[in-house]
């Protein structure tokens, strides 16, 4: 017999399968279309394998850390993608978030949902060397699709070098050599003409 808790979490999984539709405003590396939540957040996952070991001062849980990567988009199902640069958009995106967490998390078993939902909250709020971590990898993935696509979701929004600073400035607080490679990145784009300063 198939158990209450097992059709809740297929229900999940089923109705988490919409992010593979939500599309971001960078580009893939190689490709002419945008990337989904559903691939950036698989990219995150192999940079949290991959780069959890240049966190400075902190032991890291990468268990952690692939979960909120892997949860941390979710909310877009139902809340869109708020891009970064877009201020006006920012407003009303912590309503619209916690309102999708509040329906989306709440599909699972009461055990899990109160899981993911604090690992999101936690990832919202930074709360954790982990959550520092992947604030920090979800700001250097788009940044290097950026550059591998000559800057252009940067060209046709028209964003500028200190934005892309500033957006960028906390990783190196977690990981002060990913901070740098983020410094010497921008200068790339900068020198090449894929990003105005």
């Amino acid at each position: 017999m198939i158990t209450d808790r097992l059709r809740q979490q297929i229900d999940f999984i089923v109705e988490v399968d919409k992010i593979k539709q939500i599309y971001r405003q960078n580009y893939v590396i190689g490709g002419e279309r945008h990337e989904t939540d559903a691939e950036h957040s698989w990219h995150l996952a192999v940079m949290a394998v991959l780069l959890a070991e240049h966190v400075a001062g902190h032991q890291i849980d990468v268990l952690k850390v692939l979960k909120m990567v892997l949860i941390h988009d979710i909310v877009e199902i139902d809340a869109g993608d708020t891009y970064c640069f877009d201020q006006q958009a920012g407003l009303d995106k912590n309503e619209r978030e916690t309102k999708a967490a509040d329906r989306l998390f709440g599909l699972l078993p009461a055990d899990q949902a109160q899981e993911f939902r604090s690992l999101w909250e936690e990832f919202e709020h930074r709360g954790s060397p982990e959550a520092c971590l992947a604030d920090a990898l979800d700001r250097l993935q788009p940044l290097l699709l950026h550059c591998h696509t000559q800057g252009k979701s940067w060209k046709e929004h028209g964003i500028t070098s200190a934005k892309v600073y500033e957006r960028n400035q906390r990783t190196g607080t977690i990981a002060p050599e990913l901070g740098q490679l983020v410094a010497e990145t921008i200068q790339t784009a900068v020198a090449k003409g894929y990003l105005p300063e």
